[in-house]
């Protein structure tokens, strides 16, 4: 055919100019190349030779990133023209399609300004990208040509009478509105920036975010494409591909998106509302307008975003319609019948009744729509996760103004405040995403009814019934599926308390030979978990079976009931398949209500808890507030160092003043004074309607002095301290504090309350507190130590020697620079108490408070503390400093001293007054002090029965280690250079690999039954759906074939279709269907079941079974969490995602099977799709798995931080640290954000992505099936179905691919939990049969130990070198060498903790090590030197086992002199122990353990440093650790043996030694 621009027909008038030039259409349209033509000569030098040579200058991170203004009306605009120059292009290639010749000026000029269009905007974003505006003048020519040209057409058509019923007048409208359009915006972007026609141009400076380079999250800085596809993204996931993404690979947050921007959006919105002054100021209503006034915006974008997307969806189904339905015609093609100025001329109709311009328009109509949808879930999320940084930051701010009784008291424990921030947080988060779903699931549901009525009438009512009157029945299931997971979730806490304190307690189990009563009691936890879990798991596959089969039985009821009641009834292909698609997508909104009424719910309970959150009591500013006491006195040295603290506020000196108004506040005797604080008549109290804890309280601490507060246990020491730094609710009385004038301290930062005194006043200045329970930070030691302030490397090490830790310090494995774990897991008691006590030394502040500071350690320690530490490092610097202590020995250097007794002060005044004014009382504290001077004289000798008897427990001063020390350090050294050695591509081979070994492990463990059943239901199932639908096809085509329209029948004949043989088989494959349906979500379900409970059993008996050394080298965390967050994956997410991972992949295998069954020619286009879909899930899945994984890591420290502050609240507020704490908050709050975001950012990259294949799935199969079909080669049935499976495979592929990374990352809970299973277990078989071992062995514990030598492991050196020893039956022994001289080694060699290779050690004539293990270890005592209770009655942690009377526990009580105390508890023996023991002190919880030993009365009983946090008058224990015997020990070998007279009367012993330097 010849080809020429304006046709070669000898009639044509294209070439005649008789009328004028401008009344030739072909003229006109080469009019318009024109404009097109000079863009493309000016912008492409400019484009390839100016940018393309400085392309590194326009790098997304370039400084000079600027959007001029109309942006993205700009983008919206260019996407507008290419949707109607594409149209324009169809409508030409259409209406020529009929001609002799080709008229290339029906569609040429149009894709030249496609073409242009592009340019426009790729030159347009150069510019931009490097801010030189100037440019912009060669799209301002180009715009006012274009629109004259189009101008000059649209007039044209108009003289000839073209009118809006020819589709190519209403284009050019159009054109002429988009151009004139984009020429306005030209016009404004010179009008703002000036950068032509004006003498001064505006300067612009880009935002403040890209000028940082850290800076990496660029959604809100980049283009609308980019942002709408994602394409910025596409740098990040190539670069997680080469190497794993961490914390300085995603960068900062942008600034509109920080915690702390969203948290002052939301605190505006809480003003607002209290400044409306309406009813609803307070409460969960509140909560709400403030929610919906600081983040709606945001959510009304993301709803109209949802809203186009859902109303783009029913393109699907209405492009089926027409097409099948142009298909299942006589005459497919249409002959346009119009002609104008010598060319044809379509109208819409026709235009649009032509089935490749649906399949065009469908593709079009599936990118904008999974665009715009894509975009509604990253907006929603977004604003969700904004909104979650917001609500936390709140939450953390009231956390520092909560009252301690709040926490202390248990109205509001940590774990609630924890599930605060974890879950309910993230429950609103959830609901922000699901919200748009709210209104746009009605607007769904309605329009699909209706296209629904248009296509089926009647029926199509029957079907929509059965949908939605089964919605509530899913509803009912949502419901109690979501009561289940309640109620699974409680037992697994209860089951995980129990886990945590076995594996917290987990040494003295062992010691004990308790491992299977606890192994009991976390099993019984188990079944009660499982019990709930089959009910979870029921209605999980309940849920899974309805979503399946409610679309198969609404479509079965629809179609039989439409050809049956409806006799005559249009049931084409077109209308069949059309249908279909409308039934899925008006399904999706009824699944997903469940969901979003589930989530609303859950947000309003959410809502409610913060509410009453936010209103719990606070603590009382005014208590530490009250007035000022006259500074007297000389500045302490420590304020010639000031304390700089980044972000603190400083104490104003303007609240100096009115300072003599308040000296009229004392009383008449009380004359200003060197006093730091004065309490007068002060009555305190935990609880607002408790009786007073401390009553009639007047005391005062002297400024620049050693004050000592004294007493019993639980008389109150503690509270006195807490409630003069303002931490317990004042009934009545005052307290004062001394302000001091040089003080260079920070100050908190929350606003001056005004008090009856006059609105401004100096606030309590900062202490350095250390509490009785050690509170360490999760960080290294040197921070724990300096704690926020600037490192003194002189000071450092002087606060170092005072609390001995060089030693300590020395055996980590990184020096101080060790991380100290959770709660300070991995180290000792004292040393715990000798950080936290160096903390209090080193800060500078002029007053320290000090709870018990010597409760944890040994006589050496205490006296080297009290020395270097407090006497010389804080007293001579004249600060005041305040000590609580059951060590009276130190009394004498005391300048005051507080004598406390039942919540009372007993006296007060120096050692002096007391003797003078209480003899009696003097007199108790001389005994006691002869008593503890004895110790130093003689009783060293029992250098601490605490620290001798026993030594010192495993992980004190890591002295387990010492030995080992340098063979680990070697091992590690060994380690890291064979890492080094690894390739790093294998390492990146490893990340892109599926771990398809750890899936095999998790189905194998299903067993070889259900594995088979799994797979050959879901293959049956799928095969059963295909052939649903293709019966449909056949069906519907025979339909069409032979009906009335194409049978010539009389009228006398019937001539309507039988449908019931067609109707019966697509009831019984439905049917099947269904049944399949179940049989598939029940098999998953079960597979799931019987996997978690065989592996939890199976990591429970290992772990319980593990040696020491396993705890010892494994962080307790990383135990504990495949218990919690690895089991509950196992047990509740894999069976789901290996259901939809299944389901997604079968529907898309089918659905590709059907099309390229339809049109084999599909199979070539196949090709390059797939491997365009391989690489971009190989790229996500990498990527998606380290941000997930990123996601969760930075999770933990933003919870732990939570739960570090509440523990350490007093001591944060104490020290006025406030303002740090919070600034640590705002880092990880935005860090945890930043990987949620890209998470998030990454999916829709991904998704987008597949939908777009998705679409290009659809155009191939559409264009294809539509050939086939005009060349009569294929039914109009098959075309839609192939269609119609075109959309699945558009659906489902993101899912595929989403589900693959999920399960990867799921997978790997299976292969921790593996890797765990492999651990060795203690052999606790022993060589002699229970028959030969007599019952009450040992009698007299006689015990021999030859030639004993033992290490920790086998692969490391020896701790112990053959040691021998005799101990007679009776004999006391006391122990003592330094730290790491084999102490502790030597009394686990008695249990077995440790590997004795050689030598032995006999006990009444038997060799332990033929003892099986639980016989041993229950036969000997010991008393570790941290005291560990466990959660129970009191009754169950003297004797779990159940076998002693009532009458033993109370006379072990007794002797721990806890009968009284045990007496006055409601319940007695049966008295509830919380957690840890936290409803008593830690005096009280040793005396327990003591207890706990007397109660086996066994023959030989081991102490290690068992009285530590036990006062002297209460303790009298001592009484009985007078050593027969002393075994000096170094370096794992024993140097002297003797009594302690024979050791004390050489000079040169070592343990003389020991004595004099405790002297």
């Amino acid at each position: 055919m010849p080809l020429a621009f304006c046709g070669s027909e000898n009639d044509s008038a294209a070439y005649k100019v008789d009328q004028g030039v401008l009344n030739n259409g072909c003229f006109v349209d080469a009019l318009n190349v024109v404009p097109h033509v000079f863009l493309f000569f000016i912008t492409f030098p400019i484009l390839f030779i100016g940018w393309g040579s400085q392309s590194a200058k326009v790098h997304i991170h370039h400084s000079t990133w600027l959007h001029f203004p109309g942006h993205n009306l700009r983008w919206i605009l260019t996407f507008m023209l290419l949707f109607v120059l594409v149209c324009e292009i169809a409508e030409g290639v259409l209406s020529d399609g009929v001609a002799d010749s080709r008229h290339l000026h029906l569609y040429m000029p149009a894709g030249m300004a496609f073409l242009a269009a592009i340019t426009s905007v790729v030159y347009y974003h150069n510019i931009e990208t490097s801010n030189f505006p100037k440019l912009l003048i060669a799209l301002l020519i180009y715009w006012t040509l274009a629109f004259i040209t189009k101008t000059i057409k649209f007039v044209k058509f108009y003289d000839n009478a073209i009118g809006f019923s020819q589709l190519r007048f209403c284009l050019t409208g159009l054109l002429v509105i988009l151009y004139g359009t984009l020429l306005t915006v030209e016009i404004n972007v010179i009008r703002v920036r000036r950068y032509v026609f004006f003498k001064t141009p505006k300067e612009v400076k880009p935002p403040e975010d890209l000028q940082d380079l850290g800076v990496r999250f660029l959604q809100p800085f980049v283009n609308l494409l980019s942002k709408g596809t994602y394409w910025w993204m596409n740098a990040f996931i190539k670069t997680a591909h080469k190497k794993p993404i961490d914390l300085k690979a995603i960068g900062k947050l942008p600034i509109a998106m920080r915690a702390q921007t969203n948290y002052l959006h939301l605190r505006e919105a809480f003003e607002a509302q209290k400044g409306k002054g309406s009813r609803y100021s307070q409460g969960s209503r509140a909560i709400w307008c403030a929610l919906s006034h600081a983040f709606g915006r945001r959510l009304v974008l993301s709803s109209t975003f949802r809203i186009l997307a859902d109303f783009l969806g029913f393109a699907g189904p209405l492009c089926i319609f027409g097409i099948v339905n142009h298909l299942g015609k006589e005459n497919g093609v249409f002959q346009p019948k119009t002609k104008f100025l010598g060319v044809y001329f379509v109208s819409s109709e026709e235009f649009l009744a032509n089935a490749y311009v649906l399949a065009v328009l469908l593709f079009l109509a599936l990118l904008l729509q999974r665009t715009f949808l894509q975009a509604s879930y990253y907006v929603a999320i977004e604003t969700g996760i904004n909104l979650r940084g917001a609500i936390q930051t709140k939450i953390y701010n009231k956390i520092m103004h909560l009252s301690t009784s709040n926490l202390s008291m248990g109205e509001m424990t940590a774990g609630q405040i924890c599930n605060l921030v974890a879950i309910d947080t993230n429950q609103l988060m959830w609901f922000f995403f699901l919200c748009p779903n709210l209104w746009a699931m009605p607007a769904q549901i309605i329009v699909g009814v209706i296209l629904l009525y248009y296509l089926l009438g009647v029926s199509a009512l029957i079907g929509a019934a059965v949908i939605i009157v089964l919605a509530p029945i899913q509803y009912f299931v949502a419901t109690k599926l979501s009561q289940a997971q309640r109620s699974t979730l409680e037992y697994s806490n209860e089951r995980l308390k129990k886990t945590n304190e076995m594996l917290r307690g987990i040494k003295l189990l062992k010691l004990y030979a308790w491992e299977n009563i606890f192994r009991a009691q976390v099993e019984m936890t188990r079944r009660k978990e499982m019990t709930s879990l089959k009910a979870f798991a029921i209605y999980t596959s309940i849920s899974i079976f309805m979503n399946t089969a409610i679309p198969i039985a609404a479509v079965l009821i629809t179609f039989v009931s439409h050809v049956s009641f409806f006799k005559g009834a249009n049931f084409s292909p077109s209308v069949a398949f059309a249908s279909l698609s409308l039934f899925h997508i008006l399904v999706t909104p009824l699944f997903l209500l469940s969901s979003v009424v589930r989530s609303t719910v859950k947000a309003l309970v959410s809502v409610q808890k913060l509410s009453e959150f936010l209103s719990s009591e606070e603590i009382g500013k005014d208590q530490y507030s009250q007035h000022e006491l006259p500074y007297k006195g000389q500045s302490s040295k420590s304020q010639a160092v000031p304390l700089k603290v980044v972000n603190r506020k400083r104490p104003s000196r303007d609240d100096c003043r009115n300072f003599m108004g308040h000296l009229q506040k004392l009383g008449p005797d009380e004359e200003p004074d060197d006093s730091c604080v004065r309490i007068t008549g002060g009555f305190f109290t935990w609880t607002s309607d408790g009786v007073p804890t401390l009553s009639n309280i007047t005391i005062r601490i002297p400024q620049g002095q050693l004050t000592m507060i004294v007493g019993q246990v639980g008389c109150g020491k503690s509270s006195l301290l807490l409630a003069t730094l303002g931490e317990m609710q004042k009934i009545s009385g005052e307290i004062s504090w001394n302000s001091l004038p040089d003080s260079e301290t920070g100050e908190d930062s929350s606003p001056e309350r005004e008090t009856n005194t006059g609105p401004d006043i100096r606030k309590r200045g900062p202490v350095a507190y250390a509490s009785q329970k050690p509170w360490l930070l999760n960080a290294t030691v040197e921070e724990n130590i300096t704690f926020e302030s600037p490192f003194n490397k002189q000071r450092y090490k002087a606060v170092i020697d005072a609390c001995s830790l060089q030693p300590d310090i020395d055996i980590l494995p990184h020096g101080d620079q060790t991380q100290i774990g959770e709660r300070g897991i991995n180290l000792s008691g004292g040393q715990r108490q000798r950080i936290s006590v160096a903390r209090a030394l080193y800060q500078h502040t002029n007053v320290v408070f000090l709870d018990d500071p010597f409760s944890a350690l040994d006589i050496h320690l205490s006296d080297h503390l009290m020395q270097a530490g407090i006497l010389e490092l804080l007293r001579e610097d004249k600060r005041t400093v305040v000590l609580v202590t059951h060590k009276l020995q130190y009394l004498p250097h005391a300048d005051w001293i507080i004598a406390m007794k039942d919540g009372t002060i007993q006296r007060e005044g120096t050692l002096k007054d007391i003797q003078m004014s209480e003899s009696q009382l003097f007199e108790q504290w001389k005994t006691l002090m002869n008593r503890q001077g004895q110790e130093l004289e003689k009783e060293t000798v029992v250098i601490e029965r605490k620290n001798m008897e026993v030594p010192k427990g495993l992980p004190r001063a890591m002295s387990s280690r010492d030995g080992l020390l340098l063979d680990e350090e070697e091992e590690e050294e060994d380690m890291a250079e064979s890492e080094e050695e690894d390739n790093l591509s294998s390492l990146l081979r490893q990340r892109a690999k599926i771990p398809w070994q750890a899936c095999a492990k998790y189905l194998s463990t299903a067993g070889v039954l259900l594995l088979p059943l799994l797979f050959f239901s879901q293959l049956l199932k799928h095969i059963v759906l295909v052939a649903i639908d293709y019966c449909l096809a056949n069906w519907t085509d025979s339909a069409l074939a032979l009906g009335p329209a194409t049978r010539n029948c009389s009228l006398s004949e019937d001539c309507s279709f039988d449908h019931r043989v067609y109707a019966m088989v697509f009831t019984a494959l439905c049917s099947l269907g269904i049944v399949l349906c179940l049989i598939t979500s029940v098999t998953v379900e079960w597979t799931g079941l019987k996997v978690a409970k065989r592996l939890h059993r199976s990591l429970l008996n290992q772990i319980i079974l593990a040696p020491m050394r396993f705890f010892e080298t494994t962080p307790l965390g990383s135990i504990l969490n495949r218990f919690s967050s690895d089991c509950n994956t196992i047990d509740q997410h894999i069976p789901s995602t290996l259901e939809c991972l299944s389901r997604s992949t079968m529907l898309c295998v089918s659905a590709l099977a059907v099309i390229s069954y339809v049109t084999p020619v599909f199979l070539i286009a196949l090709l390059p799709l797939a491997i365009v879909c391989y690489f971009i899930q190989k790229y996500f899945r990498v990527a998606s798995r380290d941000l997930q994984q990123l996601d969760d890591s930075t999770q933990l420290p933003l919870l732990s931080h939570f739960s570090e502050t509440m523990e350490g609240l007093t001591t944060i507020r104490a020290f006025r640290y406030e303002a740090l704490f919070q600034q640590k908050l705002l880092k990880y709050t935005d860090s945890n954000n930043i990987a949620s975001l890209f998470l998030t950012a990454a999916n829709r990259w991904l998704e987008v992505r597949m939908e777009y294949i998705g679409a290009c799935v659809v155009l191939i199969a559409a264009v294809a099936s539509i050939t086939k079909s005009l060349h009569k080669e294929l039914p109009a049935g098959l075309v839609g179905l192939g269609i119609t499976y075109a959309l699945m495979v558009s659906n489902y592929l993101n899912w595929m691919v989403r589900n693959l990374a999920d399960m990867e990352i799921q997978m790997g809970a299976v292969k921790r939990i593996h890797g765990l299973l492999k651990t060795e277990s203690e052999n606790y078989e022993g060589l002699l049969a229970p028959s030969l071992i007599p019952k009450n062995w040992p009698v007299q514990g006689k015990i021999q130990i030859q030639n004993l030598s033992v290490r920790y492991d086998s692969s490391l050196k020896p701790v112990l070198n053959h040691v021998n020893a005799h101990i007679s039956p009776g004999q006391k022994i006391g122990i003592c060498g330094r730290t790491g001289s084999g102490k502790s080694s030597f009394s686990l060699a008695f249990f077995r903790m440790v590997d004795m290779f050689e030598g032995r050690i006999v006990i009444d004539g038997i060799d332990i090590s033929k003892l099986p293990l639980q016989t041993l270890r229950s036969r000997l005592s010991i008393i570790l030197q941290d005291p560990i209770l466990f959660s129970g009655t009191i009754r169950f942690n003297l004797d779990p086992e159940k076998k002693c009377s009532d009458s033993t526990l109370w006379e072990a009580l007794e002797i721990a002199q806890l009968k009284l105390v045990v007496k006055a508890l409601p319940g007695g023996l049966d008295a509830i122990v919380t957690e840890g023991g936290e409803n008593f002190s830690q005096g009280q919880r040793q005396l327990f353990c003591l207890a706990r030993a007397f109660v086996r009365k066994t023959s030989i009983f081991i102490m290690d440093e068992a009285t530590a946090s036990i006062d002297m008058a209460t303790h009298r224990v001592h009484t009985i650790l007078n050593a027969d015997l002393v075994i000096v020990m170094k370096r794992g070998a024993i140097l002297e043996y003797d009594k302690p007279e024979v050791l004390l009367s050489r000079p040169d012993s070592v343990f003389a030694s020991f004595v004099r330097a405790d002297k």
